[in-house]
């Protein structure tokens, strides 16, 4: 029967979450699904969906992110309606209420708790007082979900599946017991003595170790043999098992050939401890490693759960590495396929640069920027040889430093061509550029280049570019085109002698004073169209035709011919000829 956390409906507008269970117990070491599913207006698009276990602030926190989480938390869920959460490798500690969260465009809205109990397995154990029967309970803190099937192991063989319940008598003195959960073998309870305190037992301090692919670990264990005198003791690993099934006692570890050279006992044999040491870690040394030993009269079985070793590299993960906006927050996680047990801390790399204040394993980039793009990795202290591979970490970010170059760089006639190019930096590239001319309301034209041929005097003024892409826009600084004029000018002069040279000189002279104050702004403004005659009574006169061709200058646009009745030298002159004509030509006849 499934069990609605919270509904709440208002005509066709509908937020639920709704969950499998309503209380989960489960055992220390395993692994838990939390069920559940969700339901939200159709309208509404879903921004973030997370669950978290404490609310302080203005909103709670992604449970992925929280430290002590890492490792253990993996949102199974879609942005459609399932929202299953799996927490790896239980603690007690993990024993809390779970609540999903849903961030849409329009609300927020939070499901009640699932209720999480983890607890671990002890041997209780009822003396009859009329026999020398005893009965064993396979005891935990709560009731465990899945209504479950129990394995007993007496002397560390594997004796009964049955219930939680074990009756036997206590005729040996040596004998121990404990039990597990089928399906969960690995997660036994510690050994109890059926009578008196010593008795044999193998215990280790710890069911699961994680390494460091290339490091060495230590596996630990404590035993006892009773009154036992032992005869001899060794580790064997599950990787074995094909070689001895046929063999009453598995081979010992320091003959196999895949550890040879990478493997030693050491630590105190008569005090009842012994630690199997493996150098050089590879990753198929991942197994589950057992301690036996013998006595004059049997030993102690290898059917009772060992050590399990997980061999890890390191990763560094970067959550959706594909959407890395500049300004937004960014956590990387320096990642292993299972939790380092020991308090380690960790060094941060970027382009094989160490990165100092960064000793945890995750690096927090708040806010991220564009400087922040580069090749991360991480390592361990003291294990700095055995870095993950690195990863590469890009940000995208809106145009900045947005700017026009001109060409041709030089002076602007006109009647010539003139591009003005656009260039900005930004990730994705920039795919649309817009042009404006100031004072302009209109874009001018797109495109990363906007070219002006046969450039004319009314397209004189400032530019600017508009660079954008997904995440933004940005405008340039405006540049300043100017165009210069050129004019030709045309005078037909007779030549009739030196007075005639001189006229034409000084006409010359008066054209080129009245030009450059034209073209600075002077205030002698004279009209649109006037006539200089030197001489009114003359047959030899001259014309100039001048037409304003803006509103901002004044130039030169035509000259006209004039006729004369006297024949003679043609004289052509250029504007830039003007001062070379200050004194008069000599020898024109």
């Amino acid at each position: 029967m499934r069990i609605s956390s919270l509904l709440q409906c208002l005509s066709q507008k509908c937020w639920s979450v709704t969950y499998t269970h309503q209380s989960i117990c489960t055992l220390k070491g395993s692994t838990v699904d939390i069920s559940c599913s969700y339901t939200y207006p159709s309208y509404h698009e879903i921004k973030q969906a997370f669950w978290f276990t404490k609310w302080s602030g203005v909103e709670p926190e992604d449970l992925s992110s929280v430290p002590g989480y890492e490792g253990h938390i993996e949102y199974l869920g879609d942005k459609e309606s399932d929202c299953t959460l799996r927490i790896t490798d239980l603690r007690l500690r993990d024993s809390a209420g779970f609540r999903f969260r849903l961030v849409t465009s329009g609300e927020r809205f939070s499901g009640s708790p699932v209720y999480l109990t983890v607890t671990d397995l002890q041997v209780k154990m009822t003396t009859s007082l009329f026999s020398r029967q005893v009965t064993l309970t396979c005891s935990t803190t709560c009731t465990l979900t899945d209504n479950p099937t129990y394995i007993w192991y007496k002397n560390g063989h594997k004796v009964k599946e049955d219930t939680s319940r074990l009756d036997s008598d206590y005729r040996n003195t040596e004998d121990s017991f404990s039990c597990a959960v089928k399906g969960h073998g690995y997660l036994h309870s510690p050994a109890v003595c059926v009578r008196g305190q010593n008795c044999w037992s193998v215990t280790y301090p710890h069911q699961g170790v994680c390494a460091l692919k290339g490091s060495t670990v230590n596996i630990s264990s404590t035993y006892d043999s009773g009154y036992d005198t032992i005869t001899s003791s060794h580790w064997f690993s599950s990787k074995q098992s094909s070689s001895w099934k046929d063999k009453l006692v598995p081979e010992d570890l320091t003959t196999d050939p895949e550890y040879a050279g990478r493997v030693e006992y050491v630590g105190e044999k008569e005090r009842g401890h012994s630690i199997l040491r493996i150098t050089d870690l590879r990753e198929e040394d991942s197994a589950e490693y057992k301690f036996i030993f013998n006595t004059q009269t049997s030993g102690w079985g290898y059917s009772f759960p060992g050590t399990t070793l997980t061999v890890t590299g390191l990763q560094v993960r970067i959550k959706d590495p594909t959407n890395i906006i500049e300004g937004k927050g960014l956590c990387l996680f320096c990642e292993s396929i299972c939790f380092l047990q020991d308090n380690h801390s960790y060094i941060w790399y970027k382009n094989g640069q160490r990165l100092i204040r960064h000793e945890t394993k995750y690096l927090y980039l708040k806010p991220v920027s564009s400087e922040d793009t580069g090749r991360y990795s991480c390592a361990v202290e003291n294990y700095e040889y055995l870095r993950s591979p690195e990863e590469a970490l890009t940000v995208r970010y809106g145009p900045k430093v947005t700017s026009v170059s001109v060409s041709p760089s030089g002076e602007i006639v006109e009647g010539s061509s003139v591009t003005l190019t656009c260039s900005s930096d930004a990730n994705p590239p920039v795919d649309k550029y817009t042009w404006y001319k100031k004072n302009v309301t209109s874009p001018k034209a797109s495109g990363q280049s906007y070219s002006i041929t046969n450039i004319i005097s009314e397209d004189r003024g400032e530019y600017y570019c508009e660079a954008e892409n997904k995440y933004g826009r940005l405008n340039s600084s405006s540049v300043f085109v100017d165009v210069q004029y050129t004019t030709t000018l045309f005078l037909w002069v007779p030549v009739m002698g030196v007075g005639a040279v001189l006229t034409v000189g000084a006409l010359l002279v008066t054209i080129y004073y009245y030009m450059k104050r034209r073209h600075t702004g002077g205030s002698d403004d004279t009209a649109d169209r006037q006539s200089v005659h030197p001489d009114p009574n003359s047959d030899m006169y001259t014309s100039l035709n001048m037409k304003t061709r803006s509103p901002e200058y004044d130039t030169l646009a035509n000259v006209r011919d004039f006729a004369v009745t006297h024949t003679g030298p043609q004289i052509h002159a250029e504007p830039s000829d003007y001062e070379n004509l200050r004194e008069p030509p000599q020898n024109l006849d």
